[in-house]
């Protein structure tokens, strides 16, 4: 049977992993912060406890059925709710909060496995899951295709009546030359077009541009196109 020490450390030890995760998505400003992270880790580390403490307490011939993880297998399903609440879809079905709400299930994750006793393999699976996080990314980014230096940028675009509507989407993939096949800078992946009031035209698109290109950069060039009267620009 655990000592009160051990039981003590174990989720004290619950509050210093969950403080990672959560420093991790303080400094980046993500629904998932310290005190959540936290209070997820350490209740996750005392529930385990409770069930394996039952368990040696309670187990005999009387009870030949006991599961010691019975108790802390609810926590994975029941930490759903807590994920789902940081999944936010926007206006133009942008989804974000994906990886906010993995790491509440990867902070019960970490309770559950102190609580067990697993302390060197909650101790790597904090480390890989920063670096997951934050090192992999850059790395892709840096060593991998062009493909993966891009993100996904709103433009909302009022025109004024014409017949140039093909034109202004082909400046805007602004398509350059790479050895024998033109390469476009950048992708349209999502495109609508809408009728206005006064006649008017509203174009809405998602499009994948470089990382390295500034919002404001995108914003000038699609506002020095002729016929466009407003536009509007959003980082997804």
């Amino acid at each position: 049977m655990h000592t009160e020490y051990e039981m003590v450390m174990k989720m004290c030890l619950a509050l210093l992993f969950g403080l990672f995760i959560g420093i991790d998505r303080q400094l980046k400003q993500k629904p998932l912060g310290v005190k959540t992270s936290m209070v997820i880790c350490i209740a996750s580390c005392l529930v385990t406890i409770v069930s394996n403490e039952a368990f040696e307490r309670l187990a005999g011939p009387n009870h030949p059925n006991m599961d010691p993880m019975r108790l802390a297998a609810q926590i994975v399903s029941g930490i759903g709710f807590l994920g789902a609440g940081v999944i936010l879809r926007r206006s133009n079905d942008a989804i974000s909060g994906l990886t906010s709400a993995a790491l509440i299930w990867a902070a019960s994750g970490l309770g559950i496995a102190i609580g067990a006793g697993f302390y060197l393999e909650a101790g790597v699976a904090v480390i890989l899951l920063i670096i997951a996080v934050n090192g992999v990314p850059y790395l892709i980014k840096a060593l991998g295709p062009e493909n993966l230096n891009k993100r996904d940028v709103a433009v909302k675009i009022v025109m004024e009546t014409n017949d140039f509507m093909t034109d202004l989407i082909q400046m805007i993939e602004r398509k350059r030359e790479t050895g024998r096949h033109p390469q476009a800078i950048h992708r349209i992946r999502r495109l609508k077009i809408k009728d206005l009031d006064d006649g008017r035209q509203r174009i809405d698109m998602v499009i994948s541009a470089p990382e390295k290109e500034y919002m404001t950069e995108i914003y000038y060039f699609i506002k020095k196109i002729d016929h466009v009267i407003s536009v509007e620009v959003e980082h997804l």
